[in-house]
């Protein structure tokens, strides 16, 4: 039987055409977002704003430091309480709590020493107002599970601006002091943990270190 090419080439080509599968339709339960008009896709989320800047009060707009005018303010009664410790062999620790190292009682002189720094805060930080300090009371206490002092002070005042830096510099200095009357057995003496704890009045409220927060 004679077959005709035409035909056969006809069918093959036929048999080797691509078929297309036919469009999926979504199903009718899927709905577009609620915030996407016409079925359209919703554009991305922008960026959040960026944050203002936070101007320091002791630089001006030239960027010079300053001292800032407190004149304006009204006076208040103000304390700030401040901590710090000093770390150390627990041989060091022993001397100190028996009051047995050749430079005499540490915790009763570094206890004065932090007192007097308090008062003189303002010759020891430049942009400090001189305040009239009302009370400041500084304790010392040896801790040989530290092994170490432990050293906290507080200041108060009735003035314009706050006494934060007078009660960091009683317990800076007061950790000095003990360095400086145990070196002669000790000189790998660590002073830690300097810090804030508190501080009470002022036109920003109070603070307390891990629960508010205020600038003076």
């Amino acid at each position: 039987m004679m077959v005709d090419p035409t035909r056969v080439s006809t069918h093959a080509a036929a048999n080797t055409r691509t078929h297309s599968p036919p469009p999926v339709s979504p199903p009718s339960d899927v709905q577009p977002p609620a915030d996407a008009p016409d079925g359209k896709s919703a554009a991305p989320p922008s960026w959040p704003a960026t944050p203002p800047a936070i101007a320091l009060s002791h630089v001006d707009s030239a960027g010079s430091a300053r001292m800032v005018d407190v004149s304006d303010k009204p006076e208040s009664v103000r304390t700030a309480v401040a901590s710090g410790s000093i770390r150390m062999r627990v041989e060091t620790c022993k001397l100190i709590q028996d009051n047995a190292l050749k430079k005499g009682d540490v915790l009763a002189t570094a206890r004065l020493a932090g007192i007097m720094a308090a008062k003189r805060t303002a010759d020891l930080i430049p942009l400090c107002h001189p305040l009239p300090l009302s009370g400041v009371q500084v304790s010392l206490s040896v801790d040989l599970s530290l092994p170490g002092v432990l050293v906290e002070g507080s200041v108060r005042t009735t003035a314009r601006t706050g006494v934060e830096m007078e009660a960091l510099t009683a317990v800076t200095v007061a950790l000095l002091t003990v360095y400086d009357m145990a070196k002669a057995v000790d000189r790998d003496m660590i002073l830690t943990d300097v810090m804030l704890r508190e501080k009470r009045g002022g036109t920003s409220g109070d603070y307390t270190k891990g629960q508010t927060s205020g600038n003076d």
